[in-house]
């Protein structure tokens, strides 16, 4: 389920008088977005649409915020995961095209008419579904094919994409609009694979022509292979100011922050041992200090032991075992360090940044997994410019 839509404080807020008495909060800089959007736009150039993903309550940044503000900036689509997140955009008031990237089943097809929500179809019992649906309501329903060039995901093989394609355009109130696929290793710093997926599509499209739109670009495609762009590029991770790794490209702004007050600050002895499994013990005489973001929250247990959080401006070392709700940070070097100080998870503070990749590399995990991890329990608080516009 997404968060609600964003609430409006009573008069405007700074982001430091809405966090007075938060133990833990989001941080989504809305202008930073737009202006990712707007720097994007100009590195793939006119004729190319953006096609915002914003699955994942938005990557984990809160689509209640994000998702308005790309909207009003001049995103052309959007696109989700599940039909209920397309939903949902609609009910913040979206009302710009939006696709359906997985599976959805034929009894959604009248919701997804009544809403315009562009399905991606996979067969034909869902196509009569959408058909039947159209017509009993006097639409046009707009589809599009996805297919399965090796990533062996959601999709249709290659001859079947074609037959799916032309069955569906002689449904009445069916248009089949847009032909996509989806990189196996677009990320990686061998993409071989996707030059051999680019030739499969191509060849579907070839047999396609009055298939006018077609999308098969993440973030990394769209960067690192400019032929592959055709007509709309979904662009996720790097909206949200993280380039993917092995992907050169232009600089992004980082839209998260995930920060928390300290709940309590305890003293340490030599030898003795904290959180389950006393797993980390003091060398010293040591302060520890209890971070209220746990693995419910989505920072990872795997950090346990690992990785630094940002508090007075300098980096800190998680000690002991993450839980639920709470882990430890050794602050002994942090003077003056209390309940109430501000820690930083990822962003910055003072002269120091932790990003998300940097989380990742320290969880054995990716930049996606980090952000789109991160709990509703954690209210986002969206601003431009420090002043708070909506909290979800």
């Amino acid at each position: 389920m997404q968060p609600s839509v964003s609430t409006r404080a009573a008069k405007p807020l700074t982001l430091s008088e809405a966090t007075r008495e938060r133990n833990a909060w989001i941080e989504t800089g809305l202008e930073a977005a737009v202006a990712n959007l707007q720097v994007l736009r100009r590195q793939f150039g006119p004729g190319v649409e953006i096609i915002a993903v914003v699955k994942a309550n938005a990557y984990g940044h809160g689509v209640a915020g994000i998702a308005p503000a790309l909207q009003a900036a001049g995103a052309d689509r959007f696109a989700v995961a599940w039909l209920e997140e397309a939903l949902a955009l609609r009910e913040l008031g979206i009302t710009r095209p939006i696709i359906v990237l997985s599976h959805t089943y034929p009894g959604d097809a009248v919701r997804a008419v009544e809403h315009d929500i562009t399905l991606t179809v996979h067969s034909m019992e869902l196509g009569c579904a959408l058909s039947a649906a159209a017509a009993a309501a006097g639409k046009t329903a707009m589809v599009h094919v996805k297919v399965d060039t090796g990533l062996h995901r959601f999709g249709v093989p290659p001859e079947e994409a074609v037959a799916l394609a032309e069955s569906l355009r002689s449904l009445p109130g069916i248009a089949v609009e847009g032909l996509s696929t989806h990189m196996a290793n677009a990320d990686e710093a061998d993409d071989e694979f996707s030059g051999i997926q680019a030739e499969r599509f191509a060849a579907v499209a070839e047999r396609l022509p009055w298939v006018r739109f077609r999308h098969t670009a993440n973030s990394a495609t769209a960067m690192r292979r400019g032929g592959l762009r055709y007509e709309g590029v979904r662009l996720g991770l790097s909206l949200h100011g993280v380039l993917p790794p092995n992907t050169p490209g232009p600089a992004l702004t980082p839209v998260l922050s995930l920060k928390a007050r300290l709940a309590r600050v305890a003293d340490v002895a030599p030898g003795e041992g904290v959180s389950y499994g006393l797993t980390w013990r003091a060398g010293r005489r040591s302060r520890v200090g209890l971070v209220p973001v746990g693995y419910a929250d989505g920072w990872k247990r795997s950090l346990s032991n690992r990785g630094t959080v940002l508090v007075g401006g300098q980096r800190v070392p998680v000690v002991g075992r993450v839980a639920m709700d709470h882990f430890l940070a050794d602050v002994t070097e942090v003077p003056g360090a209390a309940e109430g100080t501000e820690v930083t998870l990822i962003g910055e503070q003072g002269n120091e940044r932790i990003a998300a990749d940097e989380i990742a590399a320290a969880a054995e995990t990716i930049s996606w997994d980090v952000l789109a991890s991160l709990g509703t329990r954690l209210p986002r608080l969206f601003h431009r410019n420090g002043i708070v516009e909506g909290i979800a």
